[in-house]
């Protein structure tokens, strides 16, 4: 934990920053080990699939073999990025690595985007050119199988995602389960065979090829909102209250924040007496800086601009042309 302090004497302004620097680096390692094992758990499971998929002709157990492999392979670029974002800050990238993650959050929308196209095209084409699966006991046991391997990810991203603090596990760890879910559905195709009516499987294939462009629809918001820097506005209103609850802030303003990773970087201004010192400026900075560490979840870095009342926020420091 680092705390700096810098003074403007020409405008008495005060600077104070907070990075949890060894706490992100805790983080990124426990991250890097739930997707490895996850990893591991949904390529077994979705080879199972696989296997059985081709030897039934169930295009929906297909479609949702597809989305499987989608899912394990997405694991690799965001495990990627957690060790990228272990590397220190240098003087190119000196505010370190972790928009790693965005990027390749960025990679794994596509990649889901592919698995909806692939499996939507193999469904249509059941439905142009119908054949009758079978093997339906298979089918139905990949179909569970399936559901419990994404139950088993999800459980352990989401366990593991609270416990670390990590909105970007505990989101992956429930699109598992909404996969799982969708394992669930290839039963359908397996009873409407069953019952005298294949068409139910191809149309189940295209039920999940629309599950997975919904879903990458959700993900593509929170990714791209991410890299442009955008983030909850209930977390904004969450800083302003937290720093106005420390005794001696008259006011705020200037209330910036951004996800960086699965960590969030914020800086404000607070007003106090402009009768104050410049000691007692920088105890105040301090407890508002511990205060949004109590209150604000997955706060990585906060630096905390003091002023007197009558000169408060940025406008007062930005240079301006004279002429």
């Amino acid at each position: 934990m680092t705390h700096r302090h810098g003074h403007n004497g020409a405008h008495g302004r005060h600077s104070h920053s907070h990075s949890g620097i060894d706490a992100a680096l805790a983080d990124n390692r426990d991250a890097t080990k739930v997707l490895l094992i996850s990893l591991l758990g949904l390529l077994v499971t979705a080879v199972i699939q696989g296997v059985i998929a081709i030897l039934s002709g169930s295009v929906a157990l297909l479609a949702d073999t597809i989305h499987n492999f989608g899912d394990a392979l997405t694991s690799v670029p965001l495990w990627f990025a957690f060790r990228v974002s272990r590397r220190k800050p240098t003087k190119r990238f000196s505010y370190g690595f972790n928009r790693s993650e965005d990027l390749a959050g960025l990679f794994i929308v596509v990649a889901i985007s592919v698995s909806a196209v692939v499996s939507g095209y193999a469904s249509i084409e059941r439905l142009v050119h119908r054949t009758h699966p079978d093997h339906l006991w298979a089918v139905a046991a990949a179909a569970v199988v399936g559901f419990l391997g994404n139950e088993l990810a999800a459980w352990f991203r989401i366990r593991m995602g609270n416990k670390m603090g990590s909105a970007a596990l505990v989101a992956d760890g429930h699109h598992a389960r909404i996969d799982g879910i969708t394992s669930l559905a290839v039963l359908l195709g397996v009873v409407g065979t069953w019952l005298g009516y294949p068409i139910v499987d191809p149309i189940v294939g295209l039920i999940i090829t629309l599950m997975i462009v919904l879903i990458v629809k959700d993900a593509a918001v929170t990714v791209f909102t991410r890299l442009l820097d955008g983030i909850e506005p209930e977390t904004i209103d969450q800083i302003k209250r937290s720093a106005l609850s420390v005794h001696g802030v008259l006011q705020v303003t200037d209330v910036r924040a951004r996800w960086c990773g699965h960590r969030i970087h914020a800086e404000l201004s607070i007003g106090v007496d402009g009768q104050l010192t410049v000691t007692e400026g920088h105890q105040i900075a301090k407890h508002v800086i511990h205060q949004l560490q109590l209150d604000v979840a997955h706060l990585a870095h906060v630096e905390v601009h003091v002023d007197p009342t009558d000169e408060l926020g940025a406008n007062h420091h930005v240079l301006q042309r004279i002429g």
